[in-house]
C-alpha cells in the first residue's frame, strides 16, 4: 500500500480543533530571530507554499504537507486542512510574513526557500508541525531548525494529532509509486563507493547518502547499520528502467540523519 493509500486511513471527519496551548507551545519550538521585515501575501497556494505580491513563490523549509489533488491524483486527507490552517495563520498576521531565507535559496522549480515567521514571530512551519498537519523534512544545506521543528512533530505525534492519527509507515514492499513516504524496514546490507553510503533495504528499495552529506552523518555508525529497523522520510525515485537487474527499483536519497530515524 503506497503513502497516499495510508493518508487515505486517517480520520476526515469532525472539525479539526487547535487549542492555544499548542500555539503557544509551536511559538516555544521555533521562535523568530529577530524582528523580521515583511513581505505580503497574494495567496496560499497549499500547506507549504507561498505565493507573494512581488511574484515569488515561497516554498516553506522544514515541513512537507499532504498533496491537493493534482496531474490526475486524489487530494490526500488533511492537505486542505493544511491549506486552511496556513491561511488562518495569514490571515491573523494582517496577510503579511517575515521570511528567513535558506542556505540554499531556491529549488528546483525557481521557487524561494525560506522559514516563514507571523507577525507573533511564530514559525509557521512549526505551528503546522504541531497541529499534525504536515512532515519534518529535512534537505541540507537548509537544516538550521530541524531540531525545534522536530519537536514540534513529535508533539503533534505522540498526542495522535492530524496526519498522525492513524498514520503507520508503510513497507518498502508497500511502494507503488514514487513522492514522499514515510517507510519502515530493516538494513539488509550497507556498502560504500563514490555514491556514498547505500543501505539496502528488505524490499526493493535502496536509501542513498551521498558524499556531500556525509559530514552531518557519524559515519563510524553505518558500517553497523545492517540488521537494524529504520524509520525512513523522504521522496521516493521509481528506477525501474534504469537499474539492472537484481537492483532496487526505488531509491530514497537522505542529505540528513533526521530522515533516517531508527525505528522506535
Amino acid at each position: 500500500m503506497g503513502f497516499s493509500e495510508h493518508m487515505k486511513k486517517a480520520s476526515l471527519v469532525g472539525a479539526f480543533f487547535v487549542s492555544v496551548f499548542w500555539q503557544i507551545q509551536a511559538l516555544a519550538f521555533c521562535p523568530s530571530p529577530g524582528r523580521l521585515s515583511t513581505l505580503e501575501v497574494a495567496q496560499v497556494v497549499d500547506g507549504d507554499t507561498l505565493r507573494l505580491v512581488d511574484g515569488r513563490s515561497v516554498r516553506l523549509i522544514g515541513i512537507n504537507t499532504p498533496e491537493l489533488g493534482r496531474d490526475g491524483r486524489k487530494v490526500e486527507p488533511f492537505a486542505l486542512a493544511a491549506r486552511r490552517r496556513l491561511q488562518a495563520l495569514v490571515h491573523a498576521s494582517d496577510g503579511r510574513v517575515g521570511l528567513v531565507l535558506g542556505q540554499e535559496r531556491q529549488d528546483r522549480y525557481g521557487r524561494t526557500l525560506a522559514h516563514a515567521f507571523d507577525a507573533q514571530g511564530r514559525n509557521l512551519e512549526a505551528v503546522l508541525l504541531a497541529d499534525g498537519l504536515g512532515f519534518m523534512v529535512a534537505v541540507a544545506p537548509n537544516t538550521r531548525m530541524v531540531a525545534c521543528q522536530q519537536r514540534a512533530e513529535q508533539q503533534a505525534r505522540q498526542n495522535g494529532l492530524g496526519v498522525w492519527r492513524e498514520l503507520k509507515p508503510g513497507s518498502p514492499q508497500s511502494l507503488r509509486r514514487g513522492g514522499f513516504a514515510l517507510l519502515e524496514g530493516r538494513v539488509e546490507r550497507v556498502e560504500r563507493n563514490r555514491g556514498g553510503y547505500w543501505l539496502e533495504m528488505d524490499g526493493p528499495l535502496v536509501v542513498n547518502i551521498p558524499p556531500q552529506a556525509l559530514d552531518a552523518f557519524d559515519v563510524r555508525t553505518m558500517t553497523v547499520l545492517a540488521g537494524k529497523r529504520l524509520e525512513l522520510r523522504g521522496w521516493v525515485v521509481d528506477r525501474r528502467g534504469r537499474v539492472g537487474a537484481g537492483q532496487a527499483r526505488w531509491m530514497l536519497r537522505v542529505t540528513h540523519p533526521a530522515m533516517l530515524g531508527l525505528s522506535r
